[in-house]
């Protein structure tokens, strides 16, 4: 490939999908209902993010939320992090849903790794989410209490929670691909009544059992009163192996006849996991009426999906992108579930079942992307991909090189909706638009409603250069609160310390002179792989629980335009060397206690981790370091008890970078 500069035009979207697209729909739906005319995007998102309470307003009564009592006011509060949002207003996200049911499309279609497809009917999907919401009330499941599901990306994960959502109940789910330690340290802060679990899975051609891990799990969740075990590796399974627990089928043998429980707008629907460097992962709540209101925004306006679309993003439950690919629903779009590893039994798996599948639209990581390229496919010439209108990517920074190779090697007249956001809002707030072009190496745009800016350190907006990733208004998405913190203080510390008043997600940002924006990775300690944030302090729990060693020190070196690399550090105790065999060791107890997806791509021995004279595991600096910045400006000795620790780092960021 002859290689683009950054800020390339690679694509124009045509005149007819901009004169027919729901976000031009909605610009003249504005200009007739509300007087309002805007000449192009930048105008019309300036608007959105200078008044709140109109914009998000347009976008109830535009989509026409189904509602019992109408809202008083739209917006309340003296400001972040202290709002309320439509009090006085009840709905139900599965009313929402269901609302688009049809008999011209199906509502679902999935394939599970060596599986045949399967699709459902809109018809038989609001049975079944009827039938199970049923058999959760003669469970004694009542509107606020949690449901949680240890669950792979296949339509019972769905099923049970609309069931979950028709009654109020509260949903949390984690991929069974997560080890037991990381499940129960988020399972047990909201004390889920019911677990949904499957017996196992496949992936990558292997079979996993997770019976045990279920046990284990039970056993450690009082709060789990009923497991209900669905057979998903093996047909024939005993739910008595998990302690007396009730099988799938039981719970979907009668078909019923749907009630939905109209909640607060601001009641919750979800408890999503993000973590930050201390502390067990964040358990964020986000709202029915946040969600509905966004995820219409998003998902209509900005993909430009409605019925008949077939919308699929690669994810598993445990990935805020599940959450959002569900919420395809609410456009009455059909969607598309896989369940496998996207790289087995080779690259084309995917573009295989984009193609089988009929997909409209594709949703992907750029890491996918990435490890496309390294081997060598090239779908648009063994695929027909003549139905794919538009492929999303997200997860991590998506480098021109990646732009590129779409362009030439999946389609020329593709929309690539590449995006950033976060499991905080449970959305993108830097995202696609089919208004604009796609540029090399650019989001599109900052979307709707989003008043995303890039701060320098003194908290002053800046263009084209580097900053950080702020949010300066209210959005109806982001917390409600976090379980268990009754006073907030942890919500405030995680997003309102730096910039007070001002939501600040912890990611560098660029926005462009033409309002297009650039991601260049975290700017804090957190790890991001494939999207999905993991604490520091998990991490830390798990490698030092190990005797054989003394301290650790993780970092994630993700920056745009780089493969993502993980390097753990960790002090043996003395006599102990880090062989083949303790490295193997570490390796084993993240992939069980965690996932597999946060093995370290190499472990190093050092003789201590640097720290602050309080002790603190100096994780930012090193981070800094290694990623090219000299040390004078990235970490302060006098700061430090411990200053010749730095030594080892800096020659290791001598070494990446030569």
């Amino acid at each position: 490939m002859t290689a683009v500069a950054e800020g390339t035009v690679l694509w124009e979207p045509p005149a007819a999908l901009r004169d027919s697209s729901r976000l031009a729909d909605y610009m003249r739906w504005l200009e007739r209902h509300r007087g309002a005319r805007y000449a192009d995007y930048e105008g019309l998102r300036q608007w959105s993010v200078m008044d709140v309470a109109g914009f998000w307003s347009s976008i109830w009564q535009h989509f026409n939320l189904q509602f019992d009592n109408s809202y008083f006011e739209v917006v309340s509060g003296d400001g972040m992090p202290g709002v309320r949002w439509f009090p006085g207003a009840t709905l139900n996200y599965a009313v929402e849903v269901f609302r688009n049911s049809s008999d011209l499309h199906p509502a679902i279609i999935f394939q599970g790794e060596g599986r045949p497809v399967e699709t459902l009917s809109w018809a038989d999907l609001e049975s079944k989410v009827a039938s199970v919401a049923l058999a959760l009330r003669g469970l004694g499941i009542e509107a606020g209490d949690r449901v949680a599901g240890y669950v792979p990306n296949i339509p019972e994960a769905v099923i049970a929670f609309l069931a979950c959502a028709s009654l109020g109940a509260v949903w949390s789910s984690c991929s069974p691909d997560m080890g037991s330690v990381s499940v129960v340290d988020r399972f047990r802060q909201i004390e889920p009544k019911v677990l949904f679990a499957v017996d196992g899975y496949r992936y990558a051609g292997k079979r996993f059992d997770r019976l045990s891990t279920v046990v284990e799990m039970r056993a450690s969740l009082p709060s789990i009163k009923h497991v209900v075990l669905i057979p998903y590796l093996n047909s024939e399974v005993d739910a008595g192996m998990v302690g007396g627990g009730a099988l799938w089928s039981g719970l979907v043998r009668k078909p019923t006849v749907p009630d939905y429980t109209l909640v607060p707008f601001e009641h919750p629907l979800w408890v999503l996991y993000s973590s930050g460097t201390t502390g067990l992962p964040k358990p964020i709540v986000q709202g029915h009426g946040g969600i509905v209101l966004e995820h219409l925004k998003a998902l209509a306006l900005h993909h430009n999906l409605s019925a008949g679309d077939r919308f699929c993003w690669f994810t598993t439950t445990g990935w805020m992108m599940w959450n959002y690919l569900v919420s395809g629903l609410l456009v009455g779009a059909t969607i598309v579930l896989y369940d496998g590893s996207p790289g087995w039994p080779d690259m084309n798996a995917l573009w295989d079942f984009a193609a089988r599948t009929k997909l409209t639209m594709l949703g992907i990581s750029a890491a996918f992307i990435t490890s496309c390229m390294k081997a060598g496919i090239t779908p648009a010439a063994s695929h027909d991909l003549s139905q794919l209108k538009a492929i999303g990517s997200t997860g991590s920074p998506l480098p021109v090189e990646g732009f590129q190779w779409i362009y030439e090697q999946v389609k020329s007249d593709l929309w690539l909706g590449s995006a950033s956001g976060g499991t905080d809002l449970c959305t993108a707030f830097v995202g696609a638009c089919p208004l604009l072009p796609v540029r090399a190496g650019e989001i599109q745009c900052r979307c709707l409603g989003a008043a995303v800016e890039a701060f320098d350190e003194t908290g002053k907006p800046v263009v084209d250069q580097v900053g950080e990733l702020v949010i300066t208004q209210p959005m109806p998405s982001m917390p409600l609160y976090f379980w268990n913190d009754p006073n907030g203080t942890r919500y405030r510390e995680s997003y309102f310390e730096m910039f007070p008043g001002t939501w600040r997600h912890g990611d560098w940002i660029k926005v462009t002179p033409h309002g297009g924006v650039v991601i260049y990775g975290r700017s804090d300690a957190t790890i991001n792989r494939q999207g999905i944030r993991m604490g520091t302090s998990e991490f830390y729990r798990v490698v030092e629980e190990l005797p054989e060693v003394l301290d650790s020190l993780v970092v994630d070196l993700e920056w745009l335009g780089r493969p993502s690399y993980l390097p753990l550090f960790v002090v043996p105790r003395p006599g102990v060397e880090l062989d083949e065999r303790l490295t193997e060791k570490i390796r084993a107890a993240i992939r069980a206690a965690l996932s597999a997806r946060y093995l370290p791509n190499q472990i190093f021995a050092i003789a201590e981790v640097p720290r602050t004279l309080s002790g603190k595991k100096m994780e930012l600096p090193i981070k800094r370091i290694l990623l090219g910045v000299p040390v004078e400006q990235a970490a302060n000795p006098d700061s430090m008890s411990n200053p010749a620790s730095l030594r080892f780092f800096v020659e290791l960021a001598g070494r990446l970078h030569e």
